[in-house]
């Protein structure tokens, strides 16, 4: 069988393909020209160079895979233009799945995220039927794959397209080469430069447990339906203690109001768009979402599809290890 993956480059993507060619599978990536490969070094796999929004490049990427594993997407919590976010995340995976379709892909799993899901507002985990809409979504981020998930969905129900959603809570791990927003944070607390945090609360998961999670789905997983790949649900506090204890450094103790840090996020926005120079460390958005403890649970796909998920102080340990190993950081 040969698989088609995007997002290989990065991160899950990554973390898909490796597992695709452990188990003997045939393995070809979509990665645009002059994209940073170094997550491909030393895997045996075919690349096609295209990109989302090249509908010629993808079909060619499709021609004779029997499976796709939809994995890219733009993760990015702030943008200076909102349509980027919308073009990748929406109108390219409409654009990939109706191709898939049209090529005869036979399994597809996309890669959603629990974003795209509502928060129990009692702060239980929530699961994949807790009720949300799109007025819900916080940010372009989870707006744009709010809408890209329905896109699919819709696919599945008037197309019948093949097609498993699982929803990713937070990954991290190894090859977080650009690295996510959570890989950031990592970053920052590995090098002591977080003395302080807000209360919130994220499901850690390592980053190979959710790509065992897709093989799972692609196996096992029942076409329309969403699985959650998630961890265990940690408190910011608890996050940044177990990083700080890993790295021999003194946790934070100031926990900060939210709106403590509201002028701070404006005046880290507006930087950011005079300077260019990429996402600030600090977002309106970011802190809105923080308001809220984004807890869930893996139970359906624990009982539906067999997943399981390491501790999450194995996935910080084999986090703060590859940052220190490829030089993000040090101690």
């Amino acid at each position: 069988m040969t698989a088609l993956v995007t997002g290989a480059t990065g991160f899950v993507g990554s973390a898909i393909a490796r597992l695709l060619l452990e188990r003997g599978e045939s393995v070809r990536v979509l990665a645009r020209p002059g994209s940073d490969r170094r997550n491909l070094k030393g895997l045996d796999l075919e690349v096609a160079e295209g990109d989302l929004g090249d509908p010629a490049s993808l079909e060619r990427a499709l021609r004779g895979c029997r499976a796709l594993f939809h994995a890219a997407a733009d993760y990015r919590l702030w943008v200076p233009k909102p349509e980027e976010i919308y073009q990748a995340n929406v109108e390219g995976t409409r654009r990939l799945m109706e191709l898939a379709g049209e090529t005869g892909v036979e399994r597809i799993v996309y890669t959603s995220s629990v974003a795209t899901l509502g928060i129990d507002p009692g702060g239980a985990p929530a699961n994949e039927d807790t009720p949300v809409t799109q007025d819900d979504m916080i940010g372009h981020y989870k707006r744009s794959k709010f809408l890209a998930e329905r896109e699919v969905d819709t696919l599945v129900r008037e197309a019948g397209l093949p097609a498993v959603i699982v929803n990713p809570s937070t990954p991290v791990g190894p090859r977080d080469i650009k690295p996510t927003p959570t890989g950031r944070m990592i970053v920052e607390a590995a090098a002591g430069r977080m003395p302080a945090y807000v209360d919130t609360g994220l499901n850690v998961v390592h980053v190979d447990d959710v790509a065992a999670g897709h093989l799972l789905a692609f196996d096992k997983g029942a076409a329309g339906e969403r699985y959650i790949l998630g961890g265990e649900n940690l408190t910011l506090g608890e996050i940044l203690t177990r990083i700080a204890a890993l790295c021999g450094r003194r946790p934070p103790r100031v926990k900060i109001p939210h709106n403590a840090l509201v002028p701070l996020a404006h005046a880290a926005e507006a930087w950011a768009r005079l300077n260019g120079k990429g996402e600030p460390f600090v977002t309106l958005d970011g802190l809105k979402m923080a308001r809220k403890r984004m807890f869930f649970s893996s139970a359906k796909a624990a009982e539906k599809l067999g997943y399981k998920a390491r501790p999450a102080q194995e996935a910080l340990a084999d986090a703060v290890q590859w940052f220190r190993e490829a030089g993000y950081t040090k101690g």
